[in-house]
C-alpha cells in the first residue's frame, strides 16, 4: 500500500491524559443526548416518536420552499419536506400525534389542489407510525447497539486476549457516543437510518482498532525488552500509514455520497465522516492507552 509516512515515532500514548480529557466531554454530551433522548426531549424522527410519512407525485415538479410556503398560509406548520426530483415527487413527514388526524392529511392534499391547479397529483402512498411502535424502535434500537458492543467484547477477546476485546468495546461505544452527541448537538433529526450510521461506524471502528491490536500483539511478542507503553506506540506509528490512507479514501467517498447523495441519505452520510474521524482518532488515543490500565505502564516485557 502506498506509504505516506515513512518512518515516525510519535507518542500517542504520551499524549493520551489531553484526549481522554476530550474524549470524557464527547461522552458527557452523548450520555446527555440518551437522557434527553429517553424523555422525548431529542429532535426524534418519525421513526421513534411516531408519525406519518405522505409521498405526492405532481404532473411537474414542486419546490419545497414554495410547498412549505403555501402550507403556512394556511396555517400547517412542523411539517418536513423532501424533494423528490425523479418523478416529481414531494415526500411530507408529519411528527407527532398530528400524523393521526385524517383531517390534517385532507387538508394538505386540499392545499396542493388549490394552490397547484395546474399541476395536478396523486397520493402515492402513505405509512403511519403510532407512539407506541416509535418506543418499540427506540428500545430495538438501543438493544441493537448493545448486542453489537458485546459481540465486539466476545470477537475481540476470542482472537486476542479480554482486555484487548474491553478495550475495543470501550473505544467503539465512545465512538457511538460521540457522534450522538455531536448530532444532538446540531439538532439533528435521529432516525433508524442514523441508527443503521452509528452501527456501521462500530464495524468500521472496529476494523480500525484490530489492526492496531493485531499489530500491538506482534510488537509483544518480539519487542520483550521494551516497555509496554513504547510497544503501543511502535505499534500505532507501524500501522500509521494505513490507517491513514484507509481513512482517506473512505472519507472522500463518503464526502461524495454527502453532496450528492441527495436529502435521503445526507445524515447518513454525515454520521458516517464524523465516524471514520472519531474512529480513527479513538484507535491511537483511546482503544490502545486503555491497554495500560490491565499492563501498567513501568512494567517492562
Amino acid at each position: 500500500m502506498f506509504r505516506i509516512f515513512r518512518t515516525t515515532k510519535i507518542d500517542f500514548i504520551g499524549m493520551r491524559n489531553r484526549f481522554f480529557i476530550l474524549s470524557g466531554i464527547l461522552v458527557l454530551i452523548g450520555l446527555l443526548a440518551l437522557i434527553q433522548v429517553s424523555r422525548g426531549k431529542a429532535n426524534l424522527g418519525i421513526d421513534f416518536s411516531g408519525g406519518a410519512v405522505l409521498q405526492l407525485k405532481f404532473t411537474h415538479p414542486v419546490r419545497t420552499d414554495a410547498a412549505r410556503y403555501a402550507l403556512s398560509q394556511f396555517e400547517i406548520q412542523d411539517i418536513e419536506l423532501q424533494e423528490m426530483i425523479e418523478g416529481n415527487r414531494l415526500l411530507l413527514r408529519i411528527k407527532h400525534q398530528e400524523a393521526i388526524d385524517g383531517n390534517l392529511r385532507k387538508k394538505i392534499e386540499g392545499v396542493f389542489t388549490k394552490v397547484y391547479p395546474d399541476n395536478p397529483f396523486i397520493v402515492e402512498g402513505s405509512t403511519e407510525i403510532g407512539p407506541t411502535v416509535g418506543k418499540k424502535l427506540q428500545k430495538d434500537a438501543i438493544l441493537a447497539t448493545t448486542l453489537s458492543m458485546i459481540g465486539i467484547i466476545i470477537y475481540v477477546a476470542f482472537r486476542f486476549e479480554l482486555r484487548f476485546g474491553i478495550a475495543a468495546a470501550i473505544a467503539t461505544f465512545h465512538d457511538v457516543l460521540a457522534i450522538f452527541g455531536i448530532f444532538f448537538l446540531m439538532d439533528k433529526e435521529l432516525t433508524l437510518l442514523v441508527v443503521t450510521a452509528l452501527l456501521t461506524v462500530a464495524g468500521y471502528s472496529l476494523s480500525d482498532t484490530v489492526v492496531v491490536f493485531d499489530r500491538i500483539r506482534e510488537n509483544m511478542r518480539f519487542r520483550k525488552k521494551e516497555s509496554f507503553d513504547q510497544i503501543l506506540n511502535k505499534a500505532i506509528n507501524d500501522v500509521l500509514s494505513r490507517t491513514f490512507n484507509t481513512g482517506l479514501t473512505t472519507f472522500l467517498a463518503v464526502v461524495a455520497l454527502y453532496f450528492w447523495g441527495g436529502e435521503v441519505i445526507h445524515d447518513f452520510a454525515l454520521a458516517i465522516l464524523l465516524g471514520v474521524i472519531v474512529g480513527t482518532y479513538s484507535s491511537w488515543f483511546i482503544a490502545s492507552p486503555l491497554l495500560l490500565f490491565w499492563e501498567g505502564e513501568s512494567k517492562q516485557r
